[in-house]
């Protein structure tokens, strides 16, 4: 994703949330890859699914963000698993 898709998104953020506020992060990995992200974010509890051939986990973290900047931050730093879906 390029700077101007970011700054769109921040803009949106910021239209619908006043900051500070608890962000909903849903992610979908491939099976076995749920540890790899939740040693991302090790400050935060998460709840999971399994999908339902076991295949893909869906990972969902609540977190409170001070601004738009913090949410791209975390998006961010979750792009580095392979495979991952950011919802």
């Amino acid at each position: 994703m390029d700077e101007g898709w970011f700054k769109d998104f921040a803009e949106k953020l910021d239209k619908f949330y006043a900051w500070p506020a608890l962000y909903t992060f849903k992610f979908i990995v491939k099976a076995g890859k749920e540890e790899e992200l939740r040693k991302l974010f090790p400050l935060h509890t998460d709840t999971s699914k399994p999908s339902k051939n076991g295949n893909y986990t869906s990972v969902t973290f609540q977190m409170m963000m001070p601004n738009s900047q913090s949410v791209i931050d975390v998006y961010k730093k979750a792009a580095v698993i392979e495979g991952i879906i950011a919802l």
